[in-house]
């Protein structure tokens, strides 16, 4: 069975890339979650954040942007004291600002998602992505999404981030054309 060749063969790799990875994400708490991982990845391989996840999930009470919008210092102390996630004190304030901009972005818009998926068809695009010599790290939409969100108090959302963000939540299909999940996930986003 032929895969995309970035997730190796690492079995946490593979099933993250043959269930999750290009499927459509509508629901805004699963959203913001993916957000806040992939600001977590920067500068780091993906392999490490998922290895991580459940200790995100565990640590950032279920990563549900109400209660992490009003951590105090104490609870960011014991963050950076955590082993089962990336210890890094920039993004994990990041992650805090960005459950606090979440929240008024929310009550300004109604929906993360709808916010979100603005910035592309709401059942997704295809990718622009045909050869494995240059892949493709961001894109107009990117870089549009990126500037919003920054101008609305999110941080760690570079357009690099925003572009593996829309990639990891089906915003787009880059998958390779000859991997199975390609013609898959374009089933579901149609």
């Amino acid at each position: 069975m032929k895969r995309c060749s970035w997730c190796g063969e690492d079995p946490l790799y593979v099933r993250y890339h043959d269930e999750q990875w290009g499927v459509p994400v509508y629901d805004d708490k699963e959203l913001f979650a993916q957000l806040i991982l992939e600001g977590a990845q920067a500068g780091l391989s993906w392999i490490t954040i998922l290895r991580k996840k459940e200790g995100y999930y565990r640590a950032f009470d279920g990563l549900t942007p109400e209660i992490m919008a009003h951590y105090q210092e104490t609870k960011i102390q014991e963050l950076l004291e955590d082993e089962g996630i990336v210890r890094n004190k920039l993004k994990i304030r990041a992650a805090v600002t960005n459950a606090q901009a979440y929240l008024k972005l929310t009550e300004e818009e109604g929906s993360f998602s709808n916010f979100l998926w603005s910035f592309v068809a709401q059942d997704g695009r295809e990718s622009n992505f045909q050869s494995k010599k240059e892949p493709i790290v961001n894109s107009p939409e990117s870089d549009k999404m990126s500037k919003e969100l920054k101008k609305r108090g999110f941080k760690f959302v570079g357009s690099t981030i925003c572009y593996a963000f829309m990639q990891a939540v089906g915003m787009v299909n880059d998958h390779d054309l000859d991997c199975f999940r390609y013609k898959e996930v374009a089933r579901i986003t149609k």
